[in-house]
């Protein structure tokens, strides 16, 4: 089944979506975009071109590559276009009640057999399947951030996933390049289990005067051979978005050890939530 899916619907214009979608089309598949809106999705295709811009000047595409690539991506008015996809996706903001509401919409425009994947980095599969009427088809498909430049695809199944389901999503990750893991539906899944809280520590360490900003990512860096310190993926990531994993955990585990440090809760409060802002730990610019 994975090999025949030709035709998917991207929920979410914004970073990830608008990267689930690139990478997806450049791989040839068709791609349906989606967001609040009509405009909102033709703005999400308007920065995928920008970045297929910024490829082909750099000779990592060819023109023709570009024109082809965004041929297949389709901005839709909502996710009743998504009637003829085998597989949607949706790529919203890390909130629970804004996904159950999207997983009950995807599921009454999708057709039957359909596959209703979500990106989610910490919420229940389980959770979010139930919300639906064909638990079988419902799947975690949680992509790294920056997807076009990230090989990471944490597969998470369901307590009712089907083997079909979890073959046929393995299958697509594989067509779109993309290098899989599984993961039990568990509280942030295999990647954010680990890397949360060791971007909280930074925070406590930030908060505690242990070191700078810039001293705490350059010890990481260097010390433990990585390529991004830990306050600045923050800021990549989000710092929202790094909030509401660490209360996920928190909440649904019930160890002290996950509770956000006060230094990214009032980052997060203030607005200064990372690159997307301008602001977070670091300064970036107007945005």
């Amino acid at each position: 089944m994975g090999s025949e899916i030709s035709r998917i619907g991207v929920l979410g214009a914004g970073q990830m979506g608008g990267g689930i979608a690139q990478v997806a089309a450049q791989r040839g598949l068709q791609v349906l975009l989606a967001d609040v809106d009509r405009a909102a999705a033709e703005a999400g295709k308007a920065k995928i071109a920008k970045a297929l811009g910024r490829l082909v000047e750099k000779a990592k595409l060819t023109a023709d590559e570009r024109t082809a690539t965004l041929g297949r991506i389709e901005p839709v008015d909502s996710v009743a276009a998504f009637e003829s996809v085998e597989l949607a996706i949706e790529a919203a903001t890390e909130n629970i009640d804004l996904k159950k509401k999207l997983m009950v919409g995807l599921d009454g425009a999708c057709k039957a057999g359909a596959i209703l994947a979500t990106n989610t980095s910490s919420i229940s599969i389980t959770l979010l399947a139930a919300q639906t009427k064909r638990p079988e088809q419902v799947i975690g498909m949680h992509f790294m951030n920056p997807v076009p430049v990230m090989e990471l695809v944490e597969v998470i199944r369901g307590l009712a996933t089907s083997d079909a389901t979890y073959e046929a999503t393995i299958a697509l990750a594989a067509a779109m390049g993309k290098v899989t893991v599984t993961s039990k539906d568990c509280p942030g899944f295999i990647v954010n289990r680990v890397l949360i809280p060791m971007i909280n520590e930074a925070c406590f360490a930030l908060q505690e005067g242990l070191g700078t900003a810039a001293d705490i990512d350059l010890g990481v860096k260097k010390g433990l051979n990585h390529p991004m310190g830990p306050l600045e993926l923050a800021d990549l990531i989000g710092l929202d978005t790094c909030l509401a994993i660490a209360d996920v955990l928190l909440g649904q585990l019930g160890d002290d050890k996950y509770r956000a440090a006060n230094n990214l809760r009032m980052h997060v409060a203030a607005g200064w939530l990372g690159r997307k802002t301008g602001r977070g730990f670091y300064e970036y610019g107007s945005r």
